[in-house]
């Protein structure tokens, strides 16, 4: 029995196989993202551009404040978001395909250019895809944690397979990821049809502007956890960037499966979130994936000496709790609180976010705190301050959350 069939047992059978076809377009979703983005800071200092880390994963931040509102209106408006998935993720797969020439030529400026046109292509996927779920889904909160799961074991799948095949410092992670994302273009035209919501509605200046989406902020808790999410990913940004660079100079082998470890723990918590929401309800199970983020960095700067090891692999296993408790939880409870017409927009307000400004913030700020703590000098002593201002920051967050944040409708 597959792992679908065991969790959604109740599903009857036609809706068992929607599950699948959709937790298919998440595997192969995020294996094309777990494929490269694990390692390529690590990519990057086996070509000479460990200093260039921090814009190399500020490319995605940008695109992602830049495209999503675009996408998300055209996908409300205009087109079925299967056809939108599969023409963006073609057009990425050509880009994919130069990055390694880049690369090999020790050309940052190239580099950092075919990333950031790459990453306009991908980031808006992640709304697109949300958008497919859960309007094909007719119980989101209980099923779509079953969907999204399989990104997580796809992003698992690319860790192991780049690790084993010897190629996970190597600039040819992009051509896998290039060849993946054909393959998700043409699967993408098989999916369910999810039809443009507001489609023939007359355009107005207001929606070029998504000022529909917008006009959530004006409901205190909404902004309340928009801010919390853009701030929160800041350290997120922190993580992306440089763990695989920290394992390293720790003396961690095979990092790209070892960070997988994270995802494995991600898997069972995303499983376990429509128990977790009966009982905590969307405040705490957000409260609780932001004081993970601040655990997880105390013991990354606590596990730099080889009596702390243990602490590395915890902080590596809370994964699951920072990701799913505060981004799955936190898609979940956008999709509640959008109106029918924007949830495509309001998607990508929560990906402009966190994925936008946060993590481009995170990029930038982890990019400064590299150079000037580590860079040429990475002592277990600088990269502990390193750890331990993110993991400052993030408790701060939460405390700010906890006091500030009031739902009615809290639990499921």
């Amino acid at each position: 029995m597959s792992i679908i069939e065991t969790v959604a047992e109740k599903v009857d059978r036609p809706q068992g196989v929607l599950l699948c076809r959709l937790s298919l377009m998440m595997f192969i979703q995020f294996f094309i993202w777990g494929s490269w983005a694990v390692t390529l800071g690590l990519v990057m200092a086996n070509h000479n551009m460990s200093r260039l880390i921090g814009d190399a994963f500020s490319a995605g931040p940008i695109a992602s404040i830049l495209s999503p509102f675009l996408l998300g209106m055209l996908v409300d408006r205009f087109f079925p978001s299967q056809k939108v998935l599969a023409v963006m993720n073609l057009l990425g797969a050509v880009i994919l395909w130069f990055i390694p020439t880049a690369l090999i030529d020790q050309d940052g400026v190239l580099l950092i250019t075919l990333l950031f046109a790459y990453m306009l292509c991908f980031m808006p996927t992640l709304a697109v895809a949300n958008n497919i779920a859960f309007y094909s889904l007719g119980n989101s909160e209980k099923h779509f944690p079953i969907v999204r799961v399989f990104g997580t074991i796809g992003w698992i799948i690319a860790g192991i397979v780049i690790g084993f095949t010897g190629i996970a410092a190597s600039a040819t992670i992009f051509t896998l990821a290039s060849i993946c994302s054909v393959g998700l273009a043409i699967y993408s035209l098989t999916l369910p049809h999810t039809p443009a919501p507001a489609k023939g509605a007359v355009l107005k200046v207001r929606d070029l502007f998504c000022a529909d989406a917008f006009a959530l902020l004006k409901k205190r808790h909404f902004l309340i956890f928009a801010l919390c999410a853009t701030l929160i990913s800041i350290p997120l940004g922190t993580y992306y960037a440089y763990t695989a660079s920290w394992l390293a100079d720790a003396g961690v082998t095979n990092i790209s499966s070892v960070m997988s470890l994270g995802q494995v723990s991600e898997i069972l918590f995303m499983l376990s979130i429509p128990l977790f929401f009966r009982y905590l309800g969307v405040k705490y199970m957000l409260l609780i994936g932001m004081l993970a983020w601040f655990l997880r960095y105390a013991l990354f700067a606590m596990g730099m000496s080889e009596e702390g090891r243990l602490f590395i692999y915890m902080g590596i296993l809370l994964h699951g709790i920072c990701y799913d408790f505060f981004f799955v939880v936190g898609f979940i409870y956008t999709d509640r609180v959008a109106g029918d017409k924007v949830k495509g927009q309001a998607q990508s307000l929560v990906i402009m976010f966190t994925y936008g400004i946060g993590m481009l913030l995170g990029s930038q700020i982890s990019g400064q705190l590299y150079n000037n703590l580590v860079a040429g000098q990475a002592t277990a002593e600088h990269w502990s301050l390193f750890w331990w201002i993110p993991s400052i920051s993030a408790a701060v967050i939460a405390v700010i959350f906890f006091f500030s944040f009031k739902y009615r409708n809290e639990k499921i």
